[in-house]
């Protein structure tokens, strides 16, 4: 991977965090740390979406960067990782 494609995939988990952070309020904590911590896990996410969900959509690839399973990898794991969060947080109560 090269440093154009590690860019791109940042920008998605960017997007995908900030569009399930901000408009959406999707967050287990408000805040810039939530957010930050949200788009590491969106980037590991993109990245898992490449060799899961596969090559679709030729016309939108860099390299090896297929754009659409990426996006897709990076919204699935953020909302898995903050849906067990917010599971866990009120099964141990507020604290």
């Amino acid at each position: 991977m090269d440093f154009l494609s590690f860019i791109i995939l940042l920008v998605i988990a960017a997007v995908a965090s900030w569009v399930l952070h901000y408009p959406l309020k999707y967050h287990v904590t408000p805040g810039i740390r939530s957010y930050l911590s949200k788009v590491v896990i969106a980037y590991f996410g993109a990245m898992l979406g490449l060799s899961f969900f596969g090559e679709w959509w030729a016309g939108v690839v860099y390299g090896n960067v297929y754009i659409v399973p990426a996006m897709l990898g990076a919204f699935a794991i953020l909302i898995v990782v903050v849906d067990v969060a917010k599971t866990l947080r009120g099964s141990l109560g507020e604290v």
